[in-house]
Order: C-alpha cells, then sequence, then structure tokens
C-alpha cells in the first residue's frame, strides 16, 4: 500500500492539532513518527487509519482518495499505547481472530509463531483478565501482526512495557517489519527507538512536520535546531557562538577553525551531541573544563552534566563512572564533530559521515 497524505492539517475547536503537511509512504516501508508528548503522531495516525477526517487536504491510498471513508471500510491494524484484546476470548483466538475472519491456512502454527516472538506462547490458554498489562499488551501486538494488514499502525506499543521486555521486542518487531510487506507507521518519543527500527522518519514538533527522510539521513543531518533537539537523547549540546575569520567563536572566546558557508550569518548556534564529548584527549581536540553538576548511571553508560564556562553540557561516556559532585573534569571534543546552526534554526554544516568522506 502505498500512502500519501497531501496538505492533511487538523483544527479542534479553533485550535490547531495538525499544520498542513504532505507526506507519501511507499509501500513496505516502515516510517516513524518521532516527536515528544502532544507533537501530534496520534492525530496523524488516527487520519491515516480513518478513524479522523483531516480539516484540510486529502488522504490517498495507492493513488485512490479515501479522505473520510471509515475506518471499517479500510484494510488497517493499529495497536495503542493502551491494549485493546476481546476479554471473552483466549489468547489464542484472540491472536487467531484475523486469521479466521480472513479464512488463512494454518492458523494454528502462525498463531503460535507469533506468540514465540513475543514470549507469550506459555499463556495462549488463558484469558486477557488472567495476565499483567504487559502480557496482554503483547497479546494485542500479535493480533495486530496476524492481522498482515497492508497498513499498520503502532502508537508507542512498548511505552508501557518495562526495560528489558522492550528492548527484547524492539529487536523482535524490527525483524517482523522487515520479512512482512506492509506499510509500517511506528510512533515513538524515544530516538534510539527510531535508529533502531531504521526506514524512515517523520519529525513532529508541536502539531509541524520539521523533516522527514532516511532515519539515518535525518539524524545525522538534522534540517534545523527543532529537529536536533528531537531526535537527541540526551539533549544535544547547544553553544551560543559567532561567526569570525577563521570559523566561529564561543562566548568564553574560544576559536574554533571551520569551514562554514559564504551564506552565514554572524549569530550562530554550535549543537554538540552529547556522545561526541571525551574524557581523554586527541590530537587537536577542544578542551572543555568544568565540575560534575550530576552523573547518572544507565546500563553501560553514564551520563555526566558538567558545569563549564560556556554553560551546563552533558556527556555520555561509555562505561561506569562514579563521580562526585563538584569534581573538576576535562571533556574533550573534536572540532570536525560539532553541527553549526544558524541562531533563527536552520542547519549550515553537519559532521562528515565516513560514509561521504570515502
Amino acid at each position: 500500500m502505498q500512502l500519501t497524505l497531501e496538505r492533511v492539517s487538523q483544527t479542534v475547536s479553533g485550535e490547531p492539532f495538525l499544520y498542513p503537511m504532505s507526506l507519501s509512504l511507499q509501500a513496505g516501508q516502515v516510517t516513524v513518527l518521532l516527536g515528544a508528548t502532544q507533537a501530534g503522531k496520534t492525530s496523524l495516525m488516527r487520519i491515516m487509519a480513518g478513524l479522523d477526517k483531516p480539516t484540510e487536504g486529502r488522504v490517498l491510498v495507492d493513488g485512490r482518495d479515501v479522505t473520510g471513508m471509515p475506518v471499517r471500510d479500510r484494510n488497517v491494524a493499529m495497536v495503542y499505547q493502551q491494549f485493546i484484546n476481546y476479554p471473552s476470548m483466549t489468547v489464542f483466538d484472540n491472536i487467531a481472530s484475523p486469521l479466521k475472519l480472513a479464512r488463512a491456512a494454518h492458523i494454528d502454527e502462525r498463531v503460535r509463531e507469533l506468540a514465540s516472538k513475543l514470549h507469550i506462547e506459555m499463556f495462549l490458554d488463558r484469558l486477557p483478565a488472567a495476565l499483567s498489562g504487559g502480557q496482554q499488551q503483547r497479546v494485542a501486538l500479535a493480533r495486530a501482526l496476524a492481522k498482515n494488514a497492508p497498513l499498520m499502525l503502532f502508537d508507542e506499543p512498548l511505552v508501557n512495557l518495562d526495560y528489558k521486555l522492550r528492548e527484547e521486542l524492539r529487536d523482535e518487531l524490527t525483524q517482523l517489519f522487515a520479512v512482512g510487506n506492509s506499510t509500517v507507521v511506528y510512533a515513538t518519543t524515544e530516538p534510539s527507538e527510531a535508529l533502531l527500527l531504521g526506514g524512515h522518519t517523520a519529525v513532529l514538533d508541536r502539531g509541524e512536520l520539521l523533516q522527514y527522510g532516511p532515519t539515518a539521513e535525518v539524524f545525522h543531518r538534522p534540517a534545523s535546531i527543532r529537529v536536533a533537539r528531537a531526535f537527541s537523547d540526551p539533549p544535544i549540546n547547544l553553544l551560543q557562538a559567532e561567526r569570525s575569520t577563521s570559523g566561529l567563536c564561543l562566548s568564553d572566546g574560544t576559536a574554533l577553525v571551520l569551514e562554514l558557508p559564504r551564506h552565514a550569518p554572524k549569530a550562530l548556534v554550535l549543537g554538540i551531541r552529547a556522545s561526541a564529548l571525551r574524557e581523554r584527549a586527541r590530537s587537536g581536540d577542544l578542551e572543555l573544563a568544568g565540575k560534575v553538576d550530576l552523573a547518572e548511571i544507565s546500563g553501560s553508560q553514564t551520563f555526566v552534566y558538567v558545569q563549564t564556562a560556556l554553560g551546563e553540557l552533558v556527556a555520555q561516556l561509555t562505561g561506569v563512572h562514579e563521580l562526585e559532585l563538584g569534581t573538576p573534569i576535562k571533556l574533550y571534543l573534536d572540532p570536525s564533530q560539532v553541527y553549526v546552526f544558524d541562531a533563527a534554526g536552520p542547519l549550515l554544516t553537519a559532521p562528515q559521515r565516513h560514509s561521504e568522506a570515502s
């Protein structure tokens, strides 16, 4: 299924929920809707599904206008944050229900295969009420996958699951999406989830579509400061700077030798991803000295918040680092790994990727 949105917008009681936006999703493609809460992800998915009609614009499926066509007349599967299952049916029958409606072959084999991938094969004879919330959400996921609809919509389906299970299911879903033929739309607030799922990503913020393209391209070349903020976790470090004869100058007088576009304005913003900051210096590095404000250990990584002369910076350091508050620390940065934005927002330069350099 090729899904196309043409200048779709939505206004409720005079308040804009979605500003005019256009998207074209190719058949078999995974598209991630990335944005914070209230970015407009759910509103957009409801229009895609036919649950809501856009205030303006058109929805096309394989070139046919289906704007306003109700969801019951479309072949769509959708999974929400909150699980929805048939309470009087066993887990097996819940998963099998779309297969039975389609009179599919090998129903038992397909149900057990999906249940195994989603780690619920031991619950097939139980009713949903006998399961935990996370287990019920996996039943809803399995039923949606069993339907194998041309358009499959997932609205933050893993958000209510525990961390370990979320990581496992992300890998499973990535593999399931890769072998299927459905057009998949997956909404999330987490940049790491978008990167794992790959495909294409549409970055939304307060009802606006900021950027759309291949996920890796959007991540490595965010079109604006707003996109960089939405596609960075931990948050991207943003520092005020000014253009100079050799490149740019930071607020504390530190100079960086960078090649900037001729049209670059005087007022600039330097963007530094947390993963670009290191504890060990390399030749040509910029040194940033400060004191530890906070150190958060997360798995095999440590997020260190450092107060410097330029303001607070967050560094994503590999390994477990036990750092006391107020401890002096030096961070190092390769100047070629910085982003430079026009202070008004648009991207001017981005770090060169290895594939581009070769």
